[in-house]
């Protein structure tokens, strides 16, 4: 870690992070006894997070990646990669890395309720509630926080730090 240190100080370390990730692997587990389950991936920041889950939930499941862009300053929405697999009928869940304004997740979130799941749930490591701007709420949430800017642990700034398996936020 180079780039941007100076401005960096430590939030959650790899260890605090990975607590978060089994317990929410734990109630998915629990909440999908015996059901098969897709996650769908939204890219760049989230593969850390879903890699991870994939990993510590004991269910039969599949993945995907979807790539959704939301111009500067409040504009237009847009896919650049969206999911191949059909998921009509299945048990879906989208894995965040963290909720921010909520502008992204609530358009994939109606994309792929229009796909007809037979469920959809929004599974994110970190929530920023006092930034959201549509009222969008996640089902399975490992930590809420202030309205910070964090990086590390596939979150950025100017596309540095996705791999700093710590998590940092910006000095004031």
């Amino acid at each position: 870690m180079t780039k941007h240190k100076e401005t960096m100080v430590p939030f959650l370390t790899a260890e605090e992070i990975q607590f978060l990730v089994r317990k929410l692997a734990k109630q998915i587990e629990m909440d999908y006894r015996g059901k098969e389950v897709v996650f769908i991936c939204p890219l760049r920041g989230s593969v850390h997070f879903a890699a991870d889950m994939m990993r510590l939930v004991n269910l039969t499941q599949q993945i995907d990646f979807v790539f959704v862009r939301a111009s500067s300053r409040g504009g237009a929405i847009s896919i650049i990669k969206d999911i191949s697999l059909d998921i009509s009928g299945k048990d879906v869940l989208i894995l965040e890395e963290i909720i921010d304004t909520g502008r992204t997740l609530s358009f994939l979130k109606n994309r792929l309720l229009a796909a007809n799941p037979a469920s959809l749930k929004i599974v994110t490591l970190l929530d920023k509630p006092a930034r959201r701007e549509l009222p969008l709420r996640a089902d399975y949430i490992g930590k809420t926080i202030d309205d910070r800017y964090v990086v590390g642990y596939g979150m950025d700034i100017d596309e540095v730090g996705r791999n700093y398996p710590d998590i940092y936020n910006l000095k004031n």
